[in-house]
């Protein structure tokens, strides 16, 4: 009788410990999927942001360093993003997000700019991309936020006993939140009317 008891502890532990690995997987993938779709609106950003940079460019010759910043900026983040797209770890994720954090402080500087030519802001074109970028990044910090909730229940998980024990065993480690930068908490105004 005794035996069967044991039998039935080691069984009932051995599903428990297959049901959070596979738990733990699930929501690790969780993170993978959000930060790719993250991804999806990176590169809708990227893909306005030479539209825009030619719309201006002729407007604002003297103002060439901060295009020639956001032009850089930009090929840092669809390298940086790519590489976390093919590597998929944490480290790739984190350096994909700083260098589009530098992309939107450099897209916030060349709103800026626009804003104090009422000659470029009157352009229809401007306008419009403008307008589709303001809805990209509406987009982008919704993804952002999806992307933290993932990692908050992937983390719980890792951390919390009884799981932890589990994900110790298999090599399951924390993830990082996405953090804004004080730089990025300052919305620039733009208003092109």
């Amino acid at each position: 009788m005794e035996i069967w008891i044991i039998l039935g502890i080691v069984v009932l532990v051995a599903l428990y410990a297959i049901a959070t690995y596979n738990g733990l997987v699930g929501r690790r993938n969780g993170v993978r999927n959000a930060f790719a779709q993250i991804s999806v609106q990176l590169k809708r950003r990227h893909d306005l942001v030479p539209n825009l940079v030619a719309a201006v460019r002729d407007a604002m010759a003297f103002e060439r360093e901060t295009l020639e910043a956001v032009v850089a900026a930009r090929g840092k983040a669809v390298a940086a993003t790519q590489r976390a797209e093919q590597g998929g770890s944490a480290a790739d994720r984190a350096q994909a997000l700083a260098a589009e954090r530098e992309l939107g402080a450099g897209l916030g500087r060349l709103l800026a700019v626009v804003e104090a030519y009422p000659e470029i802001r009157s352009g229809t074109h401007v306008s419009e991309l403008t307008e589709e970028l303001r809805s990209t990044e509406n987009r982008i910090a919704f993804a952002r936020q999806h992307y933290n909730d993932s990692i908050q229940s992937y983390n719980d998980r890792v951390q919390m006993f009884p799981s932890n024990l589990i994900a110790g065993m298999f090599g399951f480690r924390t993830e990082e939140f996405f953090q804004v930068d004080a730089a990025e908490t300052v919305v620039p105004t733009v208003s092109l009317r």
